[in-house]
């Protein structure tokens, strides 16, 4: 089976440890700020105080996904662009465009 009829789920990259460090240390922080919402909404919060740790946890997310999403676009939209394959070419513009697509509509 070619790379571009794999389904996404299958497809995988080998990364610098160190990135991966730099990203499971920010989800691992993002989870011990959920983890802190669920007790300031049991304890009763003030509702403003957990708005503000749901932002923190969508800042940390929205950085992690910059990172993947720079790792991305240096690895594997480079290697489609210079493969020399214009249908693996299209299949990585067309993931960048859908995700793009995506952020827009959250952002309305």
């Amino acid at each position: 089976m070619t790379q571009q009829a794999m389904p996404a789920a299958t497809r995988h990259r080998e990364r610098p440890d160190e990135f991966k460090q730099g990203v499971v240390n920010r989800l691992r922080s993002a989870a011990g700020h959920l983890n802190g919402i669920s007790r300031m909404v049991d304890e009763d919060a003030y509702c403003i105080d957990v708005i503000h740790q749901v932002q923190a946890v969508q800042a940390a997310l929205d950085k992690v996904a910059l990172m993947v999403l720079d790792d991305h676009m240096r690895h594997c939209v480079m290697g489609a662009a210079e493969s020399g394959d214009p249908a693996e070419r299209e299949r990585v513009l067309g993931e960048l465009h859908d995700v793009f697509e995506t952020l827009s509509k959250l952002k309305k």
